[in-house]
């Protein structure tokens, strides 16, 4: 077995309620294991950016102990901040003051871009870094991906409202989601159901459909996803037929982010972040104008998408996070690494990092949505996962 004496932790990319179980649970873990654990803040920026010689360097470097770790499982957000930065890719505007011009002259890799892998490799070697664990999605975890090309050991865990990191049946962050909305949800049916109006919610997920998907499943109402290029019209009609058929004379749909109607492009704005993500035109207000053209009916656009990633974690993140850092752990005890912590066919287990090119993970449409109601289907249940959407390897 292999005696790990140094652990580092980061947290990259958009905060989930549930990242600080996840540190806490590491640093209770590794004192057993009588090992230390070293905090790195705002992401990969903290292994790009730091000063090394400068030991501790208080903005970028945190010792964790059992005493400042003692409370944050209670609060939401990450203890140890977040960034979207891509060592990969780092503008020239965003450059560390200390590196050098000499120093930086062969990690250029575009016109005002430089790739600083090798200071992030520098940065680990002068922590004494005997292991990293990288708490992300997709994006934080494709770079973890190339520290493990370079011989980092690492463990990955998979973190996001999305639920789409590929390998895994669940993500930390995605049951309070669905909890937030549904709250969100039932509350604002008062408002819409006073006026006599449709209601448009507008939630997170940008290529993958699975918080609309399950928002829906547990409020009982409409949805479009990413997955599918939906038929406006029928959507109309059906949401006018609900509004009708309620004696509180309303109708409610959720939309993904990343949901387009036939013959309708996404449309994107903004520069570019580190990832290559720019945002999506606000598909919410753009059906919500439609319905209302289209039938004459008033409407209420509510965007559910930063609601659903603020406070405190629910109880099945909370459980999901504790056990996601313990198994972590036992796999760096064991010398295993390469590996992302997940859920399997309803257990936890581990797998490869995800691949880069393999994009996000994606509903399986025609077992979990019934297309022409704009629906979960909720028939034909045996035999799969507690959260109804195993994983295809």
């Amino acid at each position: 077995m292999t005696r790990v004496q140094r652990i580092g932790i980061l947290t990259g990319g958009g905060d989930v309620p549930g990242l600080n179980p996840v540190i806490k649970s590491v640093v209770y873990k590794a004192t057993e294991m009588n090992a230390e654990v070293i905090g790195v803040r705002r992401g990969w920026e903290g292994l790009s950016h730091m000063r090394p010689g400068a030991m501790p360097d208080e903005e970028y470097i945190r010792p964790l102990d059992r005493i400042n770790t003692r409370g944050i499982d209670r609060t939401g957000g990450t203890v140890l901040h977040t960034s979207r930065t891509n060592p990969k890719k780092v503008k020239e505007a965003k450059l560390p003051a200390h590196i050098t011009p000499e120093r930086l002259k062969p990690l250029a890799c575009g016109e005002g871009v430089y790739d600083l892998t090798p200071i992030v490799l520098e940065n680990i070697a002068s922590l004494g870094l005997d292991c990293l664990i990288v708490i992300g999605g997709d994006d934080t975890l494709s770079f973890a991906q190339v520290l493990e090309s370079e011989g980092v050991p690492l463990v990955g865990i998979p973190k996001t409202m999305d639920n789409d990191v590929p390998g895994t049946e669940y993500c930390i962050g995605f049951s309070t989601a669905i909890t937030r909305a549904k709250d969100l949800i039932t509350r604002q049916r008062t408002t819409i159901g006073s006026h006599e109006r449709i209601g448009v919610f507008r939630i997170f997920g940008r290529d993958s459909g699975f918080t609309a998907l399950y928002t829906a499943y547990v409020t009982s109402i409409r949805c479009v996803l990413p997955e599918v290029e939906f038929d406006l019209e029928r959507l109309l009609q059906i949401l006018v037929e609900d509004k009708r058929n309620n004696p509180s004379r309303y109708a409610l749909v959720i939309a993904s982010e990343g949901a387009v109607w036939k013959g309708q492009a996404v449309g994107e704005y903004g520069e570019a972040d580190a990832y290559g993500h720019r945002k999506k035109v606000d598909i919410g207000h753009a059906l919500g104008e439609e319905i209302k053209r289209r039938t004459g009916e008033d409407t209420i656009v509510s965007d559910l998408t930063y609601d659903l990633r603020s406070g405190e974690p629910d109880a099945l993140d909370q459980i999901v996070a504790i056990t996601f850092a313990n198994v972590a752990m036992d796999l760096i005890r064991e010398g295993v690494h390469g590996r992302l912590v997940a859920v399997q066919d309803g257990k936890y287990t581990h797998a490869p990092l995800p691949d880069p090119a393999q994009g996000p993970r994606k509903l399986d449409v025609p077992r979990l949505y019934n297309i022409e109601r704009f629906r979960p289907k909720y028939s034909e249940k045996l035999g799969m996962p507690l959260l109804l959407s195993a994983v295809h390897t």
